[in-house]
């Protein structure tokens, strides 16, 4: 996995990560747009790499973002970002009351919620009130918070935040991701009453 948009900041790759940072700020023209749910449809995309590669240049232009990875399955951020995940946010949802364990990211002004060492039931803790309580605690302190998701057409851990966030996107992996996982991914999305913004093809 690579961020391009620390890597290779001048790359085309680079800048279609910046156009998407002026889509989502003509999106909030529309609505609030502070927390954001971002998903492959299925285990062929790079969500983690696309939400980090996002996070890195929306904190770019000085705003206070929070990348958290609440993919409790297959937990990438981390890996990507070269973080270490000994404590996360697991750990916030068992510890009300604590500090939200918020790493620095490799950027002035990004933060990072890592998913965590500790083992749950992803459905049911990403479910559970207490989750809704550390995101809004976390959007309290930041303009923007992406959410790195498990798969949307696989799990319903996507559906599931994104009708508790302002928004959602799907990270369509070219030649990776099949059509008919795109189609029941927004299902999913559309079944929760999300807000699809749509789909970016990385």
């Amino acid at each position: 996995m690579t961020l391009v948009t620390l890597t290779t900041p001048n790359s085309a790759a680079a800048e279609a990560w910046r156009t998407l940072r002026t889509n989502l700020q003509f999106a909030a023209l529309e609505a609030p747009l502070k927390t954001v749910v971002i998903a492959a449809p299925d285990a062929g995309g790079s969500a983690a790499e696309a939400a980090a590669n996002l996070a890195v240049v929306c904190a770019q232009i000085g705003r206070r973002v929070v990348l958290v990875d609440a993919d409790l399955r297959q937990p990438q951020i981390h890996t990507v970002l070269g973080l270490p995940n000994v404590s996360g946010l697991v750990e916030a949802l068992a510890a009300p009351g604590v500090a939200i364990p918020l790493q620095a990211g490799p950027v002035h002004g990004l933060r990072v919620l890592t998913a965590g060492a500790g083992s749950v039931i992803a459905s049911d803790a990403l479910s559970s009130a207490r989750m809704m309580d550390v995101l809004q605690e976390i959007a309290r302190e930041a303009d923007l918070v992406l959410v790195h998701t498990a798969p949307a057409a696989v799990y319903s851990d996507a559906a599931v935040l994104a009708a508790g966030s302002d928004a959602a996107i799907l990270i369509v992996t070219r030649d990776r991701t099949r059509r008919d996982a795109v189609a029941a991914a927004r299902d999913a999305l559309r079944r929760a009453h999300a807000r699809l913004l749509g789909a970016v093809v990385n």
